[in-house]
This record gives structure tokens, sequence and C-alpha cells, in this order.
């Protein structure tokens, strides 16, 4: 009984969202439009469930290039509705279309002459009447067995807000670097931000060797540097290959001599490399798709293709790109 009920919530659901598809036509290009021409910002509102909607549609919007923020209307009628100007384009929530709280404050908006778009599940409603583009989300019945708690209507108007969300990014050729920089406390902000210059092994940190030297010297390198490995340079100090504790110990395989060969016979030749001003994301997506196993130290050449530094996987770790 539990487990049905719930699938058939899903299915009500599903089938609100999918209801909406056939329903985006000109209405929706038009109110993407208006919120394009728009120098002001969207002031999202609604009241009880669909303000809550409001908050996370306004929270998308603002997130993803369009200014945005939520407006509570039963604030905005005792003082809030100072924080909205004529620039501005207001996308109101009501299912119903005769939420009070609403409908008090449209006065004043329209008195304002802020842009109205309503979001609502009736069309012959007192919000359409007064909005400049009417988006319908009116669904068949709610989720809810008692056709009572906002469920489907509120997944309904949800989703259509992550539609102009998504087309307005679109528009405005939103990239992810600009999607970083409102987002620079978290992971993400991380992944998108942070360059390989900074976590990468440089100056006295970077483990660097001279190919006329043996595995030996190179082996004391990497034991004094601590990365696993050491860039190896010809006489102009370009890199031509890299020498990897693994590289020795599958030497030493072949017994100790091996120590006082010259490193052009161990060292990887033209190893992959990255340059400094790359996200350090690359850095990683580099090392896990080297084939035929990853690595995890990548070399840092500048356009000299001479090697400035040398990242390794723990410090992606340590940085949260991973």
């Amino acid at each position: 009984m539990i487990i049905e009920q719930a699938r058939e919530v899903l299915r009500i659901e599903a089938e609100a969202i999918s209801m909406l598809i056939p329903r985006i036509g000109d209405k929706f290009i038009e109110a993407v439009a208006m919120i394009l021409a728009c120098d002001g910002r969207v002031v999202v509102t609604g009241m009880g469930k669909s303000g809550l909607i409001g908050q996370k549609i306004a929270a998308t919007l603002a997130s993803t290039g369009t200014p945005a923020f939520f407006l509570h209307p039963a604030e905005g009628i005792h003082g809030d509705l100072g924080m909205v100007t004529s620039r501005d384009v207001v996308l109101a929530l009501s299912n119903s279309g005769e939420t009070d709280e609403i409908i008090n404050i449209l006065p004043t908006l329209k008195r304002m002459g802020a842009k109205i778009i309503a979001l609502a599940g009736r069309e012959q409603s007192t919000l359409v009447d007064n909005a400049d583009v009417f988006l319908d989300v009116a669904v068949e019945r709610e989720a809810c067995p008692l056709g009572l708690a906002p469920t489907a209507s509120t997944t309904a108007a949800l989703a259509l807000g992550d539609a102009l969300a998504v087309a307005l990014l679109s528009k405005r050729k939103f990239t992810p670097e600009e999607f970083a920089l409102f987002h620079p406390g978290g992971s993400l902000g991380r992944k998108l931000l942070l360059t390989v210059e900074k976590v990468m092994h440089s100056g006295e940190e970077n483990p660097i060797i001279d190919s006329l030297k043996t595995l030996q010297e190179a082996l004391f390198v990497i034991t004094s540097k601590g990365l696993g490995a050491t860039n190896v340079i010809d006489e102009s100090g370009t890199l031509v290959g890299i020498v990897t504790d693994g590289d020795i110990r599958r030497s030493l395989e072949k017994g100790f001599d091996v120590l006082r060969q010259p490193l052009t016979e161990t060292m990887t030749n033209t190893p992959k490399t990255i340059t400094a001003e790359k996200l350090a994301a690359q850095a990683l997506q580099i090392m896990e798709s080297n084939k035929p196993r990853p690595i995890t130290v990548l070399p840092v050449v500048d356009a000299a293709h001479k090697p400035i530094g040398m990242v390794h996987l723990t410090d992606l770790l340590k940085a949260g790109v991973v």
C-alpha cells in the first residue's frame, strides 16, 4: 500500500510536468524576452507553498546570471514593496490566481509600471487579468489523495521556473566561469576557479634533473622532493621526459646495475603536461584519462615547454577538486 501510493504520487507529478511541454510556446518566448530586456531585477513572489517554490526559482535565476530576489507578498503590503522599481519584472506564483496577498500588491505593482509574469493554474483569474504574460501551470489533479495539499501544482511551477532559468542562461551565453563566480565557497567553485598555478609545486619544490644524469641520481631527486617523480630536461632546459618511482622499481627488477644507466633509457618520453593557467580540474581529467593506467603526477610547463612545476594527485585532493 505505502509503496504503491508513493509510486502513484510520482506518476501524478511526472504527468503534471509532462503536460507543461506542449504549452511551451509564444507566451514562454515572450516571458524570456521580457526578462532579457529588463535592466532591473526579477522579483519573484508567492504565498505559502508557492512562496517556497518562488524562493527556489529566485535562487536559481540569481545563480545563473539573472539578478533576482524573493519578495514575500504579505511583507510587501507592509513596506517591502519599496524594494520593487519600474525597471523590474515581477514573477508571481499562484495556483488559483486569486491568492489574497498577491492580489493586494497588484495595484501598487501596476502603478509602479513593473512588468508582471503570472505563473498560475487558472487563466480566468485576477492575477492573470492583471499580468502582462501568463504561463499556464495548471494540473489535472494534486498528488495529495485529498486534493488539498499543493503537490503536483508546486512541482509543475518549480519545473517551469527551471525551464525559464535555463532558457535565460542559454540566451545570455552564461559560462561555467561566471557560474563559479557566484559559487566561490563550495566544491563547485573550487573546480571551476582553481588553476594549476595555485596547486602546483614550483621553485625549490619542483623536481628537475638533467637527462644526462643516471637513474640513481634521479632516485635521490625524487626522494628529496617527495612527489614520486622528477621532470627530465635537456641542455636547453626543455622538458624531454619524466621518471617516476614506479619506473625505477620496474627497472630494478633487471638488477641494481640499471641505477648507473642514463635516464634516457628509463624515462617516459613526451609525458602528458599542462600549463599553469589551466584549471586544476583539467589536470585531474588528464591524470584520470591517461592510458593504459591513470597517472598521479603531471609536469607543468611554460610556453617554451620548460618545466616550471609539478602537480600531484594529493594536491588536487587537498584542494577539493577531486
